[in-house]
């Protein structure tokens, strides 16, 4: 994980920093650490002290938790904008689940020590965290419900739907492009299923015109159709 300097013309546009005074900005600024993440490059590792928490500049990650019978879940993806590793925020002092780079990315680090001070400045910062907080956690209630009540096909239904509604690209064709590199094992494992079970099932749906995938990309050309999936 290589260092770097920060342009702070690029964390303008973001939400989070959009309406903070140029003062505020300097003070958030001078302790920050910007650092770039190689695909497969863990940004922090499950168990590990939560010393840090970070904000994703650029890129994609991709968050893996291993359950306690040793199974690797994928629980959530990162995109830019968004802060992530806030264990200080939720009380934790160890980081619950694995950061993981999908492609080369950049992140800003600062020290778990500085949150308080970080949302005294920015408290845009505190509602944004706590938002986020309570949609990881309905997120996982609701995976949590699919995974006991749900066929294997309305799981994997739903799963493209969520990542399509949070990052969805239409695309010439019509079609909306899930706007990074994912794999089957990934949404096998998002999934509770396996490799087996989603490729027989993403390759039915492509013959039946629902999606289309390539390497590591799946696009969605019939959202009606997969919504319709989803419900059963």
């Amino acid at each position: 994980m290589a260092s770097r300097k920060l342009d702070r013309s690029l964390i303008r546009g973001f939400d989070l920093f959009r309406d903070m005074t140029e003062e505020n900005l300097d003070a958030v600024l001078a302790t920050v650490q910007v650092r770039t993440v190689e695909p497969g490059e863990p940004v922090f590792s499950q168990g590990a002290p939560a010393n840090e928490f970070y904000l994703l500049l650029h890129g994609h990650l991709k968050v893996i938790q291993i359950t306690p019978s040793g199974e690797q879940v994928v629980v959530r993806h990162v995109l830019p904008g968004e802060v992530f590793g806030i264990a200080k925020a939720i009380r934790r002092t160890d980081y619950p689940a694995t950061a993981e780079a999908v492609t080369e990315s950049i992140v800003l680090a600062w020290m778990s020590s500085q949150w308080q001070d970080f949302v005294a400045l920015n408290p845009v910062l505190a509602f944004n965290a706590l938002e986020a907080v309570g949609e990881r956690l309905q997120e996982a209630h609701t995976r949590i419900r699919e995974l006991s009540t749900e066929e294997v096909e309305r799981r994997v239904a739903h799963a493209l739907l969520r990542l399509v509604r949070r990052a969805g690209r239409k695309e010439q064709d019509g079609s909306t492009l899930i706007d990074f590199p994912l794999t089957r094992q990934d949404i096998a494992e998002m999934t509770g299923t396996t490799l087996h079970t989603v490729s027989r099932l993403l390759s039915a749906w492509e013959g039946q015109g629902v999606v289309k995938s390539a390497r590591r990309r799946i696009a969605v050309t019939d959202e009606g159709r997969l919504a319709a999936l989803a419900r059963g």
